[in-house]
């Protein structure tokens, strides 16, 4: 089963556009864990029990277990999610991006090793730097479009000749010449609507990742009414005519709570944010 059909069997098995970033703080650990990186994989392993059932997909950044020399368990993580939810699939955001046969060894770790089923790239270098990754049947590509953080104007809204701006060209070609796999999708942050809209007209049949929901401010709702264009059947399921979305929300669920009930309050957090998603998406 590709990428794009795992997301839509999942977001109509769990009535969800929500997406779980796991991004674990040892700094923000519950009660006796805190601080330490040893706990790294109870902590993610403990969200991923309480959500299984709530999400569309997990998406692990690579960052935050390298840094504590954690790969080992971002591995044992990445079993656990396929035991624990194995109808999820899960996106590695490792953000790669290099020259040809750089980005074979990139694809290797996140496609055999860890054995995700989407990773996020870079752009900058072009087509070649993604093809490694899309010759691995089945797999998601998920390039960097328009992204949450307010420094991406620097670059990704540049005007070029022709009148179109850098991050409108990247979701051209990524919805054209670079899809050869039927696998691509684009990363547009939720912190920019209006440019969410214009990137969901100019690609309407990728798979859209949209973080920045929660801790970095952007609007659920929103978000939703600039990307989603499905509709729903007389029992309220989804029906897409365009490409799923997929609303990420990290530290607002995984830190819902600082003691012992995170994992409870992680829960009832992304409850809430499924809720508000879904309205939006009925509305």
């Amino acid at each position: 089963m590709g990428f794009t059909t795992q997301l839509l069997a999942a977001e109509r098995r769990h009535d969800s556009m929500l997406c779980v970033g796991l991004d674990p703080e040892p700094t923000r650990f519950p009660g006796t864990w805190k601080g330490d990186a040893s706990r790294i994989y109870d902590f993610c392993a403990a969200i991923v029990e309480a959500t299984a059932d709530l999400v569309i997909a997990y998406k692990p950044q690579i960052a935050y277990f390298a840094a504590h020399g954690a790969e080992d368990q971002l591995e044992r993580l990445m079993r656990h999610i396929r035991a624990c939810a194995p109808d999820v699939p899960v996106i590695l955001d490792a953000k790669r991006g290099d020259i040809g046969s750089t980005a074979e060894q990139y694809a290797r770790e996140a496609f055999e090793r860890y054995g995700a089923d989407a990773v996020t790239l870079s752009p900058f270098m072009g087509l070649d730097s993604l093809e490694p990754f899309a010759r691995h049947p089945g797999k998601g590509v998920i390039v960097l479009c328009r992204t949450s953080n307010p420094g991406g104007d620097d670059l990704q809204s540049l005007m070029l000749e022709g009148g179109e701006r850098l991050y409108e060209r990247i979701a051209r070609l990524a919805a054209g010449a670079w899809n050869s796999s039927g696998e691509t999708g684009l990363v547009v942050g939720a912190t920019y609507p209006r440019e969410l809209e214009r990137v969901r007209t100019l690609a309407p049949t990728l798979p859209l990742l949209i973080p920045g929901v929660g801790a970095q401010g952007g609007d659920a709702a929103a978000t939703v009414r600039a990307a989603w264009r499905g509709q729903l059947d007389p029992q309220g399921r989804m029906q897409h005519t365009t490409g799923p979305i997929i609303v990420n929300s990290s530290r607002a669920i995984l830190y819902a709570a600082a003691d012992g009930s995170f994992a409870r309050a992680a829960r009832d957090a992304a409850v809430r944010t499924r809720e508000v998603l879904n309205a939006a998406r009925a509305g």
